[in-house]
């Protein structure tokens, strides 16, 4: 039998789920290893019955970290779907506030307490709430390493996410480095997969698929001092998408 697929979203754009969605007629041979089960951007069939679950978006409150436990409590497989799943993403930049603070300045002077739809605490990646299997990181993710994922788990296979950085990428396309354009980039540090997209177009890596697991730090800093950027710079450009408190 094909294992069941579903997708949740919590705090997102839903964006990555678009771009399974934009796999347009390449869908039609991942349907031929899965059964969808639940996908709310695509069909309004649901059920709780699933093998593998696809989470989308980051924690923000109470009722979502139950419902993902929930979740978790249903599948055999859970996948991070992407930057805000996998590690926080845009949305982390907040935890730089108290949530009171935050609210404040989101709603004013609304009367917004007890209601547990506001009931909020600093956002969380997926993994700091249940256990994560796969992650497929980006922002979005790469839509072709997404179907890639999905038929390694459909045959049992482990899915490899790159462990070398997007410079790689860069050199395989022969991209000019943006920073010889007086621009500023991640690539150095930050996990390929996504073919360079944002440097092929001439624009900085953000660093949204996260760092690698061992990034040369040191090699970063070589680039920046030959080309004059300073540290501080580099530090506030980091917390884009891989947000540390204190670090802003």
């Amino acid at each position: 039998m094909k294992p069941k697929v579903a997708f949740f979203d919590f705090a997102s754009c839903e964006g990555c789920q678009l771009e399974v969605i934009n796999l347009e007629e390449k869908i039609i041979d991942l349907i031929d290893v899965v059964e969808i089960v639940s996908f709310r951007e695509a069909m309004k069939e649901h059920s709780d019955e699933y093998d593998i679950a696809f989470i989308e978006g980051s924690i923000q409150r109470p009722m979502d970290e139950e419902r993902l436990k929930k979740i978790r409590g249903n599948a055999k497989i859970l996948v991070a779907l992407g930057a805000c799943a996998c590690i926080g993403g845009v949305n982390k930049l907040r935890n730089e506030w108290s949530v009171d603070n935050v609210k404040e300045e989101v709603y004013g002077d609304a009367d917004i307490e007890g209601n547990k739809l506001f009931d909020a605490f600093p956002t969380k990646a997926i993994n700091e709430v249940v256990d994560v299997d796969f992650y497929i990181p980006g922002c979005p993710i790469n839509k072709v390493e997404f179907a890639k994922v999905v038929s390694h788990l459909a045959i049992g296979k482990t899915p490899q996410l790159p462990n070398y950085p997007v410079c790689v990428e860069c050199k395989k396309n022969e991209n000019i480095c943006v920073f010889e354009l007086g621009k500023f980039c991640l690539g150095p540090v930050t996990r390929a997969g996504c073919n360079a997209i944002c440097p092929q177009f001439q624009d900085g890596c953000e660093g949204c698929r996260g760092f690698l697991e061992d990034p040369k730090m040191e090699a970063q800093k070589d680039v920046l001092r030959k080309y004059g950027i300073r540290l501080d710079d580099m530090m506030k450009r980091f917390n884009m998408f891989n947000y540390k408190k204190g670090v802003y």
